[in-house]
């Protein structure tokens, strides 16, 4: 049996058995309804209702009502655009987004731009993936009613200056939404330093259990539901609580935040020997994304003349686990929105590899990818009709 080695974290996580062992007693024992004015229906509420001031202590909201329960990241952000425009057209229809956020953004605005008549623009990013905040500001227009820009890139680990822009958001009185997926286990999460309005997270990335998401929205703030039924979630969002899962989030969240500092640093010393390694041993091949500026986790490069998928098939049978971009996206042969966006061309954007570490990856692990992955690419290349010029590719990435 070959040793299976998981660098696909940012796809999802395994559960933490503490985090776990939080949850069993809310499957069979504890099982009431929260909604239930019952014994057993009161101790589930209460267990929801914990969870969800944990929450907010770490969030360092003002007060526990604005965390809203889901199913998910993508409920959580479709909740923050929609809900948000449909609530507030008296004062426009605009929206502010990136070229480089998860589908879950850029489809939600193409939906409201087709279906609904908004308008969106859409910001370009460096050839690190960054925003610079003074577009933002320019793109601001007097019908501007939200700015929904990603935390950190799920594909290339760019941090964006989050602050920055809610400040300027601030300053216009404009909304603003981050995408803090990626981000939630990892960076600051203190709504009030990062100037946020709106907050969303998700459970798989954290250690915690899938199918559970939060929504922080800042108190005051307009916003109509997108999923009618009992009015459970302050009315935002219907349907019975998952309450295992919320009690799984809310203990996956307090842990990743406890242990980032040291974590971070165990990663980012693992992560940047892979980067080196990598683009050193393999001709060719370079850093995608900002070079610092980027989760601890992230290792995302091209390698020329071949294509992420074929190395991702090859490497399999070696038991490694990585990726060719987000997992919402896998199925598709397209190249990567993101790479595109940061100015490579076409053909370059296909040797794109994510490799993203996790709390159980070791310096072994990342020494058997170096071990057999230079192999493997010199083989593909020996049957590739491809043979780009490092320098021409570089050249037209943007500057």
């Amino acid at each position: 049996m070959v040793k299976e080695i998981y660098l696909d974290h940012s796809a999802t996580t395994y559960l933490d058995p503490r985090v776990k062992k939080e949850m069993d007693k809310y499957f069979c024992e504890e099982y009431g309804n929260p909604g239930s004015f019952n014994t057993i229906g009161l101790r589930a509420k209460e267990a929801v209702d914990d969870a969800r001031e944990t929450i907010a202590n770490i969030l360092r909201a003002t007060k526990p009502e604005e965390i809203i329960f889901t199913s998910g990241g993508t409920e959580s952000i479709n909740l923050a655009i929609k809900g948000v425009m449909r609530a507030n057209k008296e004062k426009g229809k605009h929206i502010i987004t990136t070229t480089i956020e998860h589908h879950a953004v850029l489809d939600t605005c193409e939906y409201l731009e087709r279906h609904e008549g908004y308008e969106i623009t859409y910001l370009e990013v460096d050839r690190y993936g960054l925003i610079d905040p003074k577009d933002v500001e320019k793109a601001i227009r007097k019908d501007t009613v939200l700015i929904s820009i990603m935390y950190a890139n799920n594909e290339i680990g760019t941090i964006q200056p989050v602050a920055e822009i809610g400040a300027i958001a601030r300053k216009h009185k404009v909304l603003f939404h981050t995408d803090a997926c990626q981000a939630g286990g990892s960076e600051e999460l203190d709504v009030n330093k990062l100037n946020v309005d709106l907050l969303t997270i998700n459970g798989s990335k954290l250690y915690g259990p899938k199918g559970v998401g939060i929504l922080y929205i800042k108190r005051g703030i307009k916003i109509l539901p997108i999923i009618h039924g009992g009015g459970q979630e302050r009315g935002l969002r219907s349907g019975t609580e998952n309450v295992p899962g919320i009690v799984g989030f809310a203990k996956a969240l307090e842990l990743t935040q406890k242990e980032k500092v040291k974590e971070n640093k165990r990663l980012i010393g693992l992560r940047d020997k892979m980067i080196k390694d990598l683009t050193e041993k393999i001709p060719k091949t370079f850093l995608n994304g900002h070079p610092t500026k980027r989760l601890p986790n992230n290792v995302n490069v091209t390698i020329l003349d071949i294509e992420g998928e074929a190395i991702m098939l090859y490497m399999n049978q070696y038991g490694i686990c990585a990726s060719s971009g987000s997992a919402c996206t896998s199925k598709t042969l397209d190249a990567s929105h993101v790479i595109t966006a940061i100015g490579l061309p076409y053909e370059a954007a296909h040797g794109s590899i994510r490799f993203s570490l996790g709390k159980q990856t070791t310096e072994k692990d990342i020494a058997e990818v170096i071990k057999v992955l230079p192999d493997i690419v010199k083989h593909l290349r020996s049957i590739s009709p491809v043979n780009l010029d490092l320098k021409e590719v570089l050249d037209q990435v943007k500057k």
